[in-house]
C-alpha cells in the first residue's frame, strides 16, 4: 500500500487576486482547471516542485483562512526569492522556530501557507 501526499483544498474568492499571488508570487503553475460552464466558480491544481495545491470558488469545498504546512528545503533561498518580488500585500519574514526555519505567506482569501525547513 501507498498513501500519496495530501492535497490541501483552499476557497478564494477573487481569481485575479488569486492568480497574482500564487502563479506571480509563488510561482506556481497551473495544472488544469475546471469549472461546469461558463458561469459556475472555478476549480484547479497549481502546483510548484512537488507542493500541490487545489484552489475552489466552489462554496462548501472549503474554508477560507485555512492553513497548510509545507515542508521543504532551501528555504533562505524561497525567502530572499520572495522578498526580491516586493509584492505589496506580503512581506514574508523568516523566523527560526525550535523545529525548524520557517516563512508564512497569507493568500488574499486569508488562508495561511507555512513553508517550513524542518530541523535535521
Amino acid at each position: 500500500m501507498h498513501i500519496s501526499p495530501a492535497v490541501p483544498i483552499l476557497r478564494f474568492f477573487d481569481e485575479a487576486k488569486m492568480r497574482e499571488f500564487y502563479l506571480g508570487f509563488l510561482g506556481m503553475t497551473v495544472d488544469w482547471e475546471h469549472r461546469f460552464d461558463d458561469d459556475a466558480p472555478l476549480y484547479l491544481q497549481v502546483s510548484r516542485t512537488g507542493m500541490t495545491l487545489h484552489l475552489t470558488e466552489h462554496h462548501g469545498d472549503a474554508t477560507p483562512g485555512s492553513c497548510a504546512f509545507v515542508p521543504m528545503t532551501g528555504i533562505e533561498e524561497f525567502h530572499a526569492e520572495l522578498t526580491d518580488k516586493d509584492y505589496r500585500n506580503n512581506r514574508p519574514g523568516l523566523v527560526n522556530l525550535p523545529w525548524g526555519r520557517q516563512v508564512e505567506v497569507t493568500d488574499p482569501s486569508a488562508n495561511r501557507l507555512r513553508f517550513c525547513e524542518l530541523k535535521g
